[in-house]
């Protein structure tokens, strides 16, 4: 069997495979070594999908002040639900359906908090 086998220790619990943790002990783990990664090597780029969506917001918050810290030399893009990620965001962008079967792209730049269609 080929692959890598990722074993953490989450505070307070003994040391265990990955795929016995928690859905959120296990995106601590996978946010963990995201962001090693990107301390020893620096990407211009990355896209995070949803990477939150099982985190407290204790933890949620712990991830955005490291998505701030890190977006100082790389650029994210985060896909996510959640209020608190897309509190730290420079602009937000959103699809919505105002009428059945028409979409339309909304964009808000934080800083100066337009609203504005595209």
């Amino acid at each position: 069997e080929t692959g890598i086998e990722i074993i953490a220790q989450p505070p307070g619990k003994k040391m265990q495979n990955l795929s016995l943790l928690s859905g959120g002990e296990r995106a601590l783990t996978a946010i963990a070594l995201l962001f090693a990664f990107l301390q020893v090597k620096p990407s211009p780029f990355c896209v995070l999908d949803e990477i939150e969506a099982n985190l407290d917001e204790s933890n949620v918050d712990r991830f955005t002040g490291l998505l701030k810290e890190f977006s100082t030399r790389t650029q994210f893009i985060v896909i996510s639900h959640r209020q608190g990620t897309m509190e730290v965001a420079d602009s937000l962008y959103g699809v919505t359906m105002e009428q059945s079967g028409i979409s339309r792209l909304v964009s808000v730049r934080m800083a100066g908090t337009t609203n504005q269609a595209v």
